[in-house]
C-alpha cells in the first residue's frame, strides 16, 4: 500500500500555507486531500481553482454531484465518495440520487440519467464519444456548454482521485459515516 504526507500548518511548504487557510476557512477543516495535496503547492492551487471554476458552471447542485460522484465511483476512489456523499447532504441533495451514484444505479430522472450516462461515458473512453453520446445527451436538454463542463470537473476528480490513490488518503472523520468501498465482482 503506497502513503503521501498528510501535510497541516507546520509541515506544509511555505508556499502551500495560505492555500490551507483558504481551505480551513472553507471547510472548518483542512480535508486531507488538501492536507496531501499542499506537498507541491501548484497542485493545490490548480485543485482549488478547478473546483471554484466547476461549481461556477451552469451545473446546479444535482448535476454537480452526478458528475462528481459518476466520475469518483467509476474511478473507485474510498476518499472522494464518502467526502461527497456529505457534500450532497449539505447541498441537500436528495439521498435517493446520491445513493443511486454510490450504487452505480440509474437515475429515476431522465436528464440526471443523462448526465450520470454522458460523464460515464467520457470516462471510460477516456474522451472519445460518438455523435449517437452527444445526441442522446443533446435530447435530454443539454449542449455543448454542458459537454465541455463535464471535462472540467473530470479534471477536478482526476486530481483527487489519482492522488487518493496514491496517498490512501484517510477519510476524514464527518465522513466517515459514509463510507464506501469498489464493489467487487
Amino acid at each position: 500500500m503506497t502513503t503521501l504526507k498528510v501535510h497541516n500548518f507546520e509541515t506544509a511548504p511555505k508556499e502551500s500555507k495560505a492555500l490551507l487557510e483558504k481551505s480551513q476557512k472553507a471547510y472548518g477543516m483542512i480535508p486531507g486531500l488538501h492536507g496531501v495535496l499542499a506537498g507541491a503547492p501548484k497542485i493545490l492551487e490548480a485543485y482549488q481553482t478547478l473546483h471554484e471554476l466547476f461549481t461556477q458552471t451552469s451545473f446546479n447542485e444535482e448535476e454537480l454531484t452526478v458528475v462528481w460522484q459518476t466520475i469518483n465511483v467509476e474511478h473507485e476512489c474510498h476518499y472522494c465518495v464518502p467526502a461527497h456523499t456529505g457534500i450532497a447532504n449539505m447541498m441537500k441533495v436528495d439521498n435517493d440520487i446520491t445513493e443511486a451514484l454510490r450504487n452505480k444505479t440509474p437515475l429515476e430522472d431522465a436528464k440526471l440519467e443523462a448526465l450520470r450516462t454522458m460523464a460515464l461515458t467520457i470516462v471510460k473512453n477516456r474522451g472519445h464519444v460518438t455523435q449517437d453520446d452527444l445526441n442522446a445527451f443533446y435530447a435530454a436538454g443539454y449542449g455543448e456548454q454542458h459537454v465541455l463542463e463535464i471535462i472540467l470537473g473530470l479534471s477536478q476528480k482526476v486530481i483527487s482521485n489519482y492522488t487518493n490513490h496514491i496517498a490512501n488518503t484517510p477519510v476524514d472523520v464527518p465522513f466517515q459515516q459514509f463510507a464506501w468501498k469498489a464493489e467487487t465482482v
